[in-house]
């Protein structure tokens, strides 16, 4: 790929040239405000709004500018927040180069490190799913954006193309305080009490209660994100009871706010691109705000104050899941990208009855055998401990061809699905590589990109079953597996049932993170 060396060289000295080149990010500081996209892309629906609200006996302080000039208001009342469909004096060339579209982070971030190893600089973004872009700083004009697209393709990325839209209306929050109507780009919100409630679209089950301050600003997509600039450990009182459950026991709610801090504070670069840090679902981990905040979730925060998960004085990628499914994943069994040796096949289970070295997975057989057992595992007898998903050939065809569309695959113009096949599997049972035949060729799909071709799995674990209905020919294929979501980590099933088996918080992070030392945070840990 020299010529893309080439072109980079080129466009890089000139920006270097001009002093426009970017600042490096300075280090973190463990005692640094987080920032969260809570709402990611507000205003990409019209009648998108947000309600803020003041706490009983509070104020909202709302700063902005005003001709320059910054401008608070003071009010007790809500504020609604809509969307205004500005038309623009002339029309504007909205436009991306797109190197590569993801299921996950992970995936992308190992993309992006390729292509930078090539002299390429990119960024990586979430307008929807997960993708990596030329860097729009570099690649600055339509010319050059084109030129690195031909040198791309003829280094053999067909996938890759140029997303060009042109735009005569962009969507403008807008607000009314005292009967005078505000557009505005950027828009700061604060309280006396630090506490502002927030609700999505007017509806009542989607209120939530957030601590620190907010700010409504531009994102990389043309809409806006409402971010929550709140402390580390203050935003952990919103993530615990919503991801581990407030009813579990201390010692997996321990274990959970310990995982979680070391989560955030390994993953603070996922949205440089949107000038925010992490996102509040499951793209990164829940988080509600201070509602869900109980007694005993608060004191297992409290508890733990400080401590995080590490593995030879580096944060972990301290990765985690719902339900493994009885065997948790190699990170290299799921996504590309350098190994991370605590991160390895573990059979979920308190009292090891399977030997992966004697009985590996990546065996057909011994996967079948052992996705025929049910007892004894730590998720044994849970809702995604053990599924089988039936679906026809007409609901894959439409699942596959969505996929591979969204991919920018030559195969996305397949009509006929002639066979799947399980090439191959890891130690730990995950799919690595799956073929489909087509009428038009065959095409692989590797590890976690499964996932999001198939409506039907809910992970990696299965194994497939062809289905007649008593008909001749394949009426569709049977998924039978077990786990929900990439099974990488701890399980948030299984560490409960070892907390109810009386582990401590430390036996259970190092039973799912082999090797691994809880510590505290401080400056010998390295944070990335």
């Amino acid at each position: 790929m020299k010529s893309l060396e080439r072109l980079s060289c080129t466009v890089l000295t000139t920006w270097c040239l001009l002093g426009l080149t970017g600042a490096s990010v300075p280090p973190t500081k463990s005692d640094v405000d987080l920032k969260i996209g809570i709402v990611q892309r507000f205003a990409s629906d019209p009648n998108d709004e947000l309600i803020l609200e003041p706490t009983k006996g509070d104020k909202l302080k709302l700063t902005f500018t005003d001709n320059k000039k910054l401008q608070t208001i003071v009010t007790a009342n809500p504020v609604k927040i809509q969307t205004a469909i500005q038309p623009l004096t002339q029309p504007v060339l909205d436009e991306h180069l797109i190197l590569g579209t993801f299921r996950t982070f992970e995936t992308a971030e190992n993309s992006a490190e390729m292509w930078r190893k090539q002299g390429i600089e990119v960024e990586i973004a979430q307008p929807e799913r997960w993708q990596v872009w030329a860097k729009r700083e570099v690649y600055n004009t339509p010319l050059l954006r084109r030129l690195l697209l031909k040198s791309v393709k003829a280094s053999g990325k067909k996938t890759a193309y140029v997303d060009s839209k042109v735009l005569r209306r962009v969507p403008q929050a807008s607000w009314v305080i005292n009967g005078y109507r505000y557009n505005r780009n950027y828009l700061q919100i604060t309280s006396d009490k630090s506490l502002v409630e927030v609700s999505i679209n007017g509806k009542a089950k989607k209120k939530y209660l957030y601590a620190g301050k907010l700010q409504l600003q531009p994102n990389a997509y043309g809409t806006y994100t409402l971010v929550n600039q709140v402390p580390l450990e203050t935003y952990l009182r919103g993530v615990v009871p919503y991801e581990i459950g407030a009813n579990a026991p201390e010692a997996a709610m321990e274990a959970q706010a310990i995982i979680a801090r070391t989560y955030v504070l390994r993953n603070l670069r996922r949205f440089e691109v949107d000038k925010y840090q992490l996102c509040a679902d499951t793209h990164c981990q829940v988080y509600y705000g201070l509602k869900g905040a109980t007694e005993k979730t608060d004191q297992a925060i409290a508890t733990t104050k400080g401590t995080v998960l590490t593995y030879k004085n580096q944060l972990v990628d301290a990765l985690y899941s719902s339900t493994t499914g009885g065997v948790t994943a190699a990170f290299s069994s799921v996504w590309d990208g350098a190994n991370r040796p605590y991160l390895k096949p573990v059979v979920d289970t308190p009292q090891n009855f399977w030997n992966l070295s004697q009985q590996s997975l990546a065996s057909e057989k011994n996967f079948r055998l052992f996705m025929s057992l049910n007892k004894g595992f730590n998720e044994s007898g849970q809702q995604w401990f053990r599924w089988r998903k039936e679906s026809s050939l007409e609901d894959i065809t439409k699942g596959l061809q969505k996929f591979l569309k969204v991919k920018n695959s030559p195969f996305a113009k397949f009509q006929t699905v002639k066979d799947i096949e399980v090439v191959e599997r890891s130690s730990g049972g995950r799919i690595l590589k799956l073929a489909v035949k087509t009428d038009i060729g065959t095409f692989n799909l590797y590890k976690d990109e499964v996932r999001s071709a198939f409506f039907a799995p809910r992970s990696t674990l299965f194994y497939l079953q062809p289905i007649n209905k008593g008909k001749p020919g394949i009426w569709g294929y049977a998924f039978v597996g077990g786990g929900l979501g990439h099974g990488v980590g701890l399980s948030q099933i299984g560490a409960q049932n070892l907390a109810s088996l009386g582990w401590k918080s430390q036996q259970i992070l190092k039973f799912y993170y082999p090797g691994t030392q809880v510590q505290m945070l401080s400056d010998g840990v390295k944070i990335e």
